[in-house]
């Protein structure tokens, strides 16, 4: 079997037909149907002449369907295409047309987007609807949409895959600033980075080749064990799709989607507890805080004792937390991991056993190292801030922008590296401490302030449940540092004392000139930060208090 994510999924639902592959609410669907629906949607792929290198468009909330176009996508030798859900008109056609995209299929509520934007699309052959039972005011059917089970009650499945080695594999990324992007990587190469490297479920033994998968699945079944991951943010981001649902299933696991379309920790939990999980995942404070804030309100409703693993990428994760999270469920273990789309970089593990770890404090992958801009290798306890650099798996470049993969994808020292864009140093002891993104790098007065670093800070206060910070023009400093909080429920703090013990902590240069407190800091469904949105609502709240 070759090391291809929908042909070890295919020799999966054989080896174990009647377990779940995904669940969400009352729906269940196993192995085998999953894996017959996925080659239903792939004949109707087929049959449009979607086929090999082909790319499908996944304009979808989370749900079974989700999952099976990728997998359907993947049958066909296509590239599946996340499509953020968010996505207005402009937006929306500038990735599909970006993208090349041949098939669409999206839920019925998103479906005046996709009415609108249709006639702008030369490439699409094939649109689907998936019924959410949510259509816009005045509108039941996209022109030329079929409906995605009426495909299911009157195709029969297409043929199992074949792979050649030369599959692609795209995932979009918006980052936090620019139009999204699509980074490539070899298929094949894709699977065996998350087969070798996904973190295990206690006890569950490590493959050596794809062939043995559909034999530990089986094991696992039969011993009542059965891997089950639930991904609480999107599919549409690769946090929650690749470690929620496509590198579960290499091993027979069962993906649990969350019904509601915001995070409720009351649903997280009581899934939890139904379904057996073992692993979730999440992106950061942003989810941990909430689903914190419910255990410590309700320490006794759940029984917990599954849950195993936390794993979370993506944005800032507090070590105090963590803590919190491992007094409710003393046997968790929670992997925080430095990651983007573009690739993996280092990552902390936090035990009830382990030393207190610090927020942002990460363990470098082998491959991975801290480059000055100059290209010299910055040197552990010497204080330089420099680029982090993956030097494992490299991305084959951005779709369709060779200058902006120049400028990512490049080599020191004759080693090719991705650059994400990640600012850190590394300490004494080798691990490395992150300071932020360069993009968002904020220069008041010569002196260069990373947001995160501000926010983590901001947050430390017991009144502030979230927290922004950028650089506002000043005419003095050329820029300012400024942001936004927003309060934990049933607290309050004024502005002054907030920025009062952020003194304590921060450089005065680094402190706050203003924030404004908001109702919700602004982040996207995965929990990455939303700048332009916070900045405006800053700006938006000054004008307000001088009016």
């Amino acid at each position: 079997m070759r090391t291809h994510f929908g042909a070890i999924w295919e020799a999966i639902a054989d080896a174990v037909p009647q377990q779940a592959a995904v669940v969400q609410g009352d729906r269940r669907v196993g192995w085998r149907d999953y894996e017959q629906r996925a080659a239903r949607m792939a004949q109707a792929l087929l049959d449009a002449g979607v086929g090999p290198g082909s790319k499908v468009g996944m304009y979808l909330y989370n749900s079974p369907e989700y999952c099976e176009t990728n997998f359907a996508a993947m049958k066909v030798r296509g590239v599946p295409i996340n499509v953020n859900y968010r996505y207005l008109d402009d937006e929306l056609h500038y990735l599909l047309d970006n993208a090349d995209i041949e098939a669409l299929v999206f839920h019925t509520s998103l479906g005046d987007r996709v009415a609108r934007v249709r006639d702008r699309l030369d490439r699409v052959r094939l649109l689907v609807e998936v019924d959410d039972g949510a259509a816009p005011d005045g509108m039941t059917h996209v022109e030329g949409a079929v409906r995605y089970e009426d495909l299911q009650a009157t195709l029969a499945p297409a043929q199992r895959i074949e792979p050649r080695g030369d599959e692609l594999y795209i995932f979009y990324t918006g980052g936090t600033t620019g139009m999204p992007k699509g980074v490539m990587y070899p298929l094949e190469n894709f699977t065996d980075l998350f087969l070798r490297s996904y973190p295990p479920m206690i006890g569950l033994p490590r493959p050596e080749h794809p062939d043995e998968l559909p034999a530990t699945a089986m094991r696992l079944y039969q011993a009542g064990i059965p891997l089950v991951a639930m991904s609480a943010p999107p599919l549409m981001h690769g946090t929650g799709c690749w470690f929620g649902m496509m590198t579960p299933h290499l091993f027979g696991g069962t993906a649990v989607l969350l019904r509601e379309r915001r995070l409720d920790p009351v649903e997280l939990w009581d899934a939890v507890e139904r379904e057996g999980v073992q692993q979730v995942i999440i992106v950061g404070d942003a989810f941990a805080k909430p689903l914190l804030r419910a255990l410590d309100g309700s320490p006794d409703r759940w029984d917990l004792s599954s849950l195993h693993l936390i794993v979370s990428t993506g944005a800032m994760f507090s070590s105090e937390v963590k803590r919190g999270l491992i007094q409710h469920i003393p046997a968790l273990a929670i992997a925080d991991v430095l990651g983007s789309t573009e690739g993996g970089m280092g990552s902390s593990i936090t035990t009830r056993d382990t030393p207190g770890n610090e927020t942002a404090k990460f363990t470098l992958l082998a491959t991975s190292k801290v480059f000055t801009d100059d290209g010299r290798e910055v040197e552990p306890g010497s204080g330089e801030i420099g680029a982090v650099a993956n030097g494992g798996l490299i991305p084959l470049g951005y779709y369709k922008d060779p200058e902006k993969s120049a400028r990512t994808f490049r080599e020191v020292n004759g080693t090719p590296y991705s650059f994400p864009g990640d600012m850190a140093t590394v300490a004494t002891d080798g691990t490395l401490v992150l300071y932020g993104r360069g993009s968002n790098c904020i220069n008041t007065g010569g002196e260069k302030v990373f947001p995160e670093e501000v926010e983590e800070t901001l947050k430390r206060h017991a009144a502030v449940e979230d927290a922004l910070v950028f650089g506002v023009p000043d005419d003095r400093f050329g820029q300012r540092v400024a942001g936004v909080v927003s309060l934990s429920p049933d607290r309050s703090a004024s502005t002054e004392d907030i920025l009062a013990d952020a003194r304590c902590h921060l450089s005065s240069y680094k402190l706050p000139r203003e924030i404004c407190v908001v109702d919700q800091v602004p982040r996207a469904p995965n929990g990455k930060a939303n700048y332009p949105t916070a900045r405006e609502l800053f700006l938006a709240g000054r004008r307000e208090q001088s009016s």
